[in-house]
């Protein structure tokens, strides 16, 4: 959701606050705005609605005092609509205190109830600025111990950065439930809602634990909890730079991070496998007797991770035979799950933020069941919370829309899978060897279908006029399905919906008219000989019905082609691995059309990156 910055020590703050604003610009945001603070006295603040460049422009019509101490926002709108007035930073009464502030506190109302009660004047509609006057409420005790107390009546989830002319060479910050992240530096330091705010200076970077308070200056970085006490702290260091953040020559970072699709997966799959071709997954903490002791597994997630997780439990039950549930983090905690110590939650973020998700990972914890992690940023909450953790190595995504994250994901579930059955003895050494070797292929088949990918586009071009696309798949197609529907959704503002082929007729045959685009993936003819004998079926239905079938096969499949008014060639693989190359051209064919259709493919309206709220 909302983008962090905070920066002190020697250079001029405005400059690098914006440029870190601009890094963030991925997670979603709606207005934007600065706070700098100089050894004069002086608060400058400056915010705007809209796209960062509207507040670009306002800086440049004046001159922006040349201070080293400053925080930034980029803001997605909760509480009050999206206007210059309830942008962030906010002040308190005297103007003397600025805050900027990621997610919802819950007891807003009760807080600004007591503070007008108490003579203070609040402007904004929003929830953040009761924090600025709280800290005014304990300024004399210096911002961070303001900090600390303010922290300690807030209920709900939420980072905090603050700055005061009182004490203008320091930044003070707090996390609840919502990243922080600190940037070391040398003779400065930063601080962020994500590391890309300043990859550009530094690479050491600390992990902020749960309600902790941390104070800046140029050469002292301060960890404490809500009470002052001291806390330890882990530094870690970035492994990607500030390049791997840029376009790299593609007109989207959509379309830069589908082509590095290939490269990611095969990241993802170094350093898992010995010389003997067994895995060994080193991030997973949890013991061989500990894994053989589990009997179910649910697997929760949001957006696209659900429906990696949808894939992950074909995997999981054919290779590991274990039941295998996939839940929605929303929900999955509101219906009084069955939880054991002999259940394992696997959770998959790509973000390691997601509210949902972290808060189903505590309340399956609480009921002592034990959790895994997989997630694309080392030292997010959600991994640091679990006992275990398989991280991807996608490096960083940009774009809301999901694309190398989601094939991560479904090589790290396929990991996992292969894993259980590896330490639970359902497969035998040389039959994971094998499925291993076919997983290290992937990345060359992944390549062939970008190859072959302008077709495609010329197909989504020619739609843009559509108002409908459907999905249908079946078995691990299915997924697939409902991720190309979600995707076109996302980019293209299209309605779209992925079904279960053979559901059609329990129902949604009766959206088929004439001309209705409908993409179909196929399972293979030899993997699922029976399920794509059925779907070739429902090919027939919705052709005869008038649909244009869009059909997603395997190369070698003819049975298809008399059916199919287009069709998009993946290269046979094994039928689990079938989502590595079907998902492709799906992608780029959201992509595509939402470019048609002029929309912004890497911030699409209303959504954002990572969602830090329930």
């Amino acid at each position: 959701m909302c983008g962090i910055v905070g920066y002190v020590g020697g250079r001029r703050a405005v400059d690098v606050v914006v440029e870190g604003l601009g890094r963030l610009e991925y997670r979603g945001y709606d207005s934007s705005g600065i706070a700098l603070v100089g050894t004069d006295g002086e608060l400058t603040v400056e915010k705007r609605a809209g796209k960062l460049a509207n507040l670009r422009s306002s800086l440049a019509g004046y001159p922006v005092p040349p201070v080293t101490t400053g925080i930034g926002h980029t803001r997605w709108a909760t509480h009050g609509a999206p206007t210059d007035r309830n942008a962030h930073p906010h002040t308190d009464c005297h103007e003397r205190i600025a805050v900027i502030h990621n997610g919802i506190v819950e007891n807003f109302a009760e807080l600004r109830a007591e503070l007008e009660d108490n003579g203070h004047k609040i402007d904004s509609e929003t929830d953040t600025e009761v924090v600025a006057h709280m800290l005014e409420e304990f300024a004399d005790l210096g911002l961070a111990e303001a900090m600390r107390r303010t922290c300690r009546r807030l209920e709900g989830a939420f980072t905090l950065l603050a700055v005061s002319v009182d004490e203008p060479d320091t930044v003070v910050g707090a996390r609840r439930n919502s990243p922080l992240v600190v940037g070391r530096g040398e003779g400065e330091n930063f601080i962020g809602s994500d590391v890309a705010a300043f990859i550009a200076h530094t690479r050491e970077a600390i992990e902020l634990g749960q309600d902790q308070v941390v104070r800046l200056r140029a050469n002292e970085i301060t960890v404490t909890d809500f009470e002052g006490r001291p806390v330890p702290t882990r530094d870690y260091h970035v492994n990607w730079d500030a390049s791997a953040a840029e376009k790299g020559g593609y007109d989207h970072f959509m379309l830069k991070e589908i082509a590095e699709q290939p490269r990611a997966v095969a990241n993802t799959l170094l350093g898992r496998i010995d010389v003997d071709g067994l895995l060994t997954l080193d991030e997973v903490r949890l013991s061989a007797e500990e894994l053989r002791e589990i009997n179910k597994i649910i697997v929760i997630a949001c957006g696209t991770s659900y429906h990696a997780g949808l894939i992950a439990k074909y995997a999981i039950e054919h290779w590991a035979g274990i039941p295998c549930e996939v839940e929605l983090a929303s929900e999955f905690r509101y219906r009084d799950p069955i939880l054991t110590r002999d259940t394992l939650i696997i959770v998959i973020s790509q973000s390691g933020e997601t509210m949902d998700s972290l808060m189903a990972v505590r309340h399956a914890r609480e009921q002592h069941s034990r959790v895994l992690a997989i997630c694309n940023v080392n030292g997010s909450t959600i991994p640091r919370e679990a006992d275990a953790v398989l991280y991807t190595h996608a490096g960083p995504e940009i774009a809301v829309a999901s694309t190398k994250a989601f094939l991560t994901q479904l090589v790290a579930c396929y990991l996992v899978a292969l894993y259980l059955a590896q330490v639970r003895g359902t497969k035998f050494g040389d039959e994971i060897s094998q499925i291993v070797a076919r997983l290290w292929e992937m990345p060359a088949r992944v390549e062939e279908v970008l190859s072959t990918m302008e077709p495609v586009r010329e197909l989504a071009r020619s739609l843009a006029d559509e108002r409908c696309v459907l999905f249908l798949g079946r078995h691990v197609g299915f997924p697939v399905a409902l991720e190309g529907a979600l995707k076109l959704k996302e980019l293209a503002y299209m309605h779209a919906e992925g079904f279960a082929a053979g559901e059609l007729k329990h129902g949604p045959i009766a959206l088929i008219e004439r001309g209705l685009p409908v993409v179909v993936v196929v399972p293979s003819p030899s993997g699922q000989r029976v399920t794509h004998e059925k779907i070739v079926s429902n090919i027939q239905e919705i052709r005869a019905r008038g649909a244009k079938t869009i059909v997603v096969a395997e190369e070698g499949d003819t049975s298809v082609e008399p059916y199919a008014d287009t069709l998009i060639r993946v290269p046979a693989v094994p039928t689990l691995l079938q989502p590595l190359v079907a998902t492709v051209p799906l992608q780029v064919f959201a992509c595509e059309l939402a470019t048609a259709k002029g929309h912004d493919v890497d911030q699409p309206r209303n959504l954002a990156k990572s969602v830090t709220v329930e």
